[in-house]
């Protein structure tokens, strides 16, 4: 696995200019490049032909391969293959320390559900509760200005309705796409019902009484309350991240260890990741590359489940209980932790990075 070098686009680098068809790779010095290796290894970064003012990193090994301005005069960056790994890896690690202190957070909630009504603590704790049980997006208030699409933080009082301890989200998410979401939790449904009848503060369904004013909550309330009470420099996208692990850990133990081709491993994981992105409400190839630990997938070739632990947690529940549909069981997650977990012997995700 290369060892990566960090780039600096600011540096002198390569470039390239167009020749007929193509380009033409210019060195360092303005001079045309004659190494055929260079001239493939550009070639292969598939820099796209509209951008403009071109920098290319002179080393195959630096974070940043290629810079350049895109049609609409925005900055854009084409990062090494390892470099993503990295991330990825970093990504997941977050994930999984989170993901061992979430029954700690989920007590902590619990506990917050019960403060006086409708302060900073409760709504926030009812927001942190909607997050774990409904896999929303946050949201943010410039997005949904600009473009009428919305996640939990910025949801109107038209968005939800609610019957008895069931609340149904119905609003245009990320992209226009309608998203209805069901989620059953009599304690929220009791909050959410005050706060969607509530007098004053605007259209906006999540806000919490500061005084006499009303405050809706942003991302920044949320992520500060996850801070506090976990200790960990976590975000609400971390609740995306981990459900769609465990949704995927759910859906390939349901169908069981691999034992046939690569080809029939390759639909298992493809249906996993379809029933997952369902649930979030984006793609099956956005699940699969921004959410779902692919550790899940690795241990599901070398035949390792959660299935025990599902069945254990599907008994608990009572016969024709849902697996997919949240809050899973405290076991099934356990094992998934322990799936995933690096310990147990998960191969590595990232490069490493120097810097000399």
């Amino acid at each position: 696995m290369p060892r990566l070098r960090r780039a600096d686009p600011g540096a002198p680098g390569l470039s390239r200019r167009r020749s007929g068809r193509g380009f033409t790779v210019l060195g360092v010095d303005g001079e045309r490049v004659e190494d055929a290796d260079v001239r493939e290894r550009v070639s292969g970064l598939v820099i796209p032909p509209a951008w403009e003012d071109v920098w290319i990193c002179p080393d195959p090994r630096g974070h940043v391969q290629a810079t350049g301005t895109d049609a609409r005069g925005r900055r854009q960056y084409l990062y090494h293959p390892e470099w993503h790994l990295q991330r990825a890896r970093r990504k997941f690690d977050d994930m999984l320390a989170f993901a061992k202190i979430l029954p700690v957070l989920r007590e902590r909630v619990a506990e917050d559900i019960d403060r006086p009504r409708l302060s900073s603590q409760q709504v926030l704790a009812v927001t942190v509760r909607l997050l774990d049980r409904g896999f929303f997006r946050i949201g943010s208030e410039g997005y949904a200005a600009e473009n009428n699409t919305y996640g939990l933080a910025t949801l109107h009082k038209e968005h939800v309705s609610v019957s008895g301890d069931a609340l149904v989200f119905d609003f245009p998410a990320k992209h226009g796409l309608r998203r209805e979401q069901r989620v059953i939790d009599p304690e929220s449904a009791d909050i959410v019902k005050t706060l969607r009848r509530r007098r004053g503060g605007g259209e906006e369904l999540l806000a919490f009484k500061e005084g006499v004013a009303w405050q809706d909550v942003r991302s920044e309330h949320i992520n500060a309350y996850l801070k506090d009470r976990t200790g960990l420099d976590v975000s609400a996208k971390d609740f995306r991240t981990w459900n769609a692990t465990v949704l995927a850990a759910i859906s390939l133990a349901v169908t069981g260890a691999a034992r046939e081709s690569k080809t029939a491993h390759k639909r298992v994981e493809a249906r996993a990741a379809k029933e997952v992105a369902q649930y979030l409400g984006n793609t099956p190839a956005v699940a699969r590359s921004s959410y779902i630990d692919p550790r899940v997938f690795d241990r599901f070739r070398s035949g390792l489940t959660v299935a025990a632990a599902l069945e254990r947690g599907i008994e608990e529940s009572g016969e024709g209980s849902d697996p997919l549909a949240g809050p899973h069981p405290a076991g099934v997650e356990a094992a998934v932790v322990d799936l995933i977990d690096d310990r147990a012997g998960a191969p590595p995700l990232g490069a490493e990075l120097i810097t000399d």
